[in-house]
C-alpha cells in the first residue's frame, strides 16, 4: 500500500496531535509511514513494557493454578477458543469478563489473569476468553469468536459457578472487541480500556500487515461508525498514553454522548498503556471501582 493512499476516517480522528515523544503535528495524510507506525506503537512508547508483561504472565500463572479446575475450557474448535473461569463463592455474583489486547495479533488470555485480582477481591467472578489471532483469523472472524464465547458462557457458565450478570471489559484491542460485543444479550455494561474505535487509520500502519482490513471491515467493525449500543459503556485511558489512543477514547466518548449513550470517560492520571492496568488489578483502583459501579447501576 502506498504511503500516499488517502482513506476517509471518522470525525475526530483526522489530526495527529503534538505531544512529547509523539508524531509531529499535521493531518494524518501528511505523515510518512514511520510516523504513522509510531503513532500506534505502544511497545515502542513504553520502555519497560516487556518487563511489565513478563510480570503479568508470571503472576497470572499463579492465579490460574488456584483455579486449575476451571481454566482451558473450550468454547469452539480452534486452539485459542478457550475460557479461563474464576468463579466467586456466590454463583450469582456479577462476572467481569475480560478480553485481552495485543492489537488482535499477539498475546493470549494466559498473560492477563492477574488483572482480575481487583474484581475478585470485590467478590465478583471473573472470566478470560481467548480468540484466534491475525493473520490466522480476520477481524470479522475474531469479533464472531468473541460473540461465540459469550454464547458459551451464557449457556455453560451456571454449571461452572458463574450465573451472574456480565460486565464486559477489554484492554487495547480488547477494548475494541468490548465495544463490538456490548450488544450481546448476556452483557449488562462495559468498560473499554485504551481501545481503538476507528479502524481506518490502521490501514496506513504496520498493524495492517497482519490484519489486512477491508473496506467493509472498516465500515462495519469501527464502533465510531455504528449506532451506539444502548447500554452503559465506560471508556478509560492512561493520561500518559500515545496521543492517537487518548484522542480515540475521547472522540468515541463524545460520539456516544452525542447519541445519549451512558458511560463515564475515565482518564487515569500518569498511567501509560501498560500501567493503566494497575487501576484494574487493585480492588481500590479507579477501574476496578468502575466495574463495581457498572454492576450496581
Amino acid at each position: 500500500m502506498s504511503e500516499t493512499d488517502h482513506r476517509p476516517v471518522a470525525r475526530g480522528t483526522e489530526t495527529a496531535p503534538a505531544a512529547s515523544g509523539s508524531t509531529p503535528p499535521g493531518t494524518w495524510e501528511t505523515l510518512n509511514r514511520s510516523q504513522r507506525d509510531s503513532a500506534y506503537n505502544n511497545s515502542g512508547a513504553v520502555a519497560d513494557g516487556a518487563r511489565i508483561v513478563e510480570g503479568w504472565t508470571r503472576d497470572s500463572a499463579k492465579l490460574r493454578e488456584r483455579f486449575s479446575g476451571t481454566v482451558d475450557l473450550p468454547y469452539g474448535p480452534k486452539p485459542r477458543n478457550k475460557w479461563d473461569l474464576f468463579p466467586a463463592s456466590d454463583p450469582s455474583s456479577p462476572c467481569c469478563v475480560h478480553i485481552h489486547g495485543g492489537y488482535w495479533q499477539t498475546r493470549s488470555r494466559e498473560d492477563f489473569a492477574c488483572v482480575m485480582e481487583g474484581v475478585l477481591a470485590a467478590g465478583f467472578s471473573a472470566a478470560m476468553q481467548g480468540y484466534t489471532l491475525a493473520p490466522d483469523a480476520t477481524l470479522t472472524e475474531i469479533v464472531a469468536e468473541v460473540r461465540q464465547a459469550l454464547d458459551w458462557l451464557a449457556a455453560e457458565g451456571p454449571s461452572r459457578g458463574i450465573a451472574g450478570p456480565v460486565i464486559l471489559t477489554g484492554w487495547s484491542a480488547g477494548g475494541h472487541l468490548c465495544a463490538m460485543a456490548l450488544d450481546h444479550a448476556s452483557v449488562r455494561a462495559g468498560l473499554a480500556i485504551s481501545g481503538i474505535y476507528e479502524l481506518g487509520p490502521l490501514r496506513d500502519t504496520y498493524l495492517n500487515d497482519k490484519l489486512h482490513l477491508t473496506d467493509e471491515e472498516v465500515a462495519t467493525l469501527s464502533p465510531m461508525r455504528l449506532p451506539p449500543v444502548d447500554k452503559p459503556l465506560a471508556l478509560a485511558y492512561g493520561a500518559g498514553e500515545l496521543p492517537r489512543l487518548t484522542e480515540n477514547s475521547r472522540a468515541f466518548h463524545a460520539f456516544r454522548a452525542a447519541h445519549h449513550g451512558a458511560g463515564a470517560l475515565i482518564p487515569v492520571p500518569h498511567a501509560n498503556h501498560f500501567t493503566v492496568y494497575d487501576e484494574l488489578r487493585s480492588k481500590d483502583g479507579i477501574l476496578a471501582q468502575a466495574v463495581v459501579a457498572l454492576a450496581r447501576a
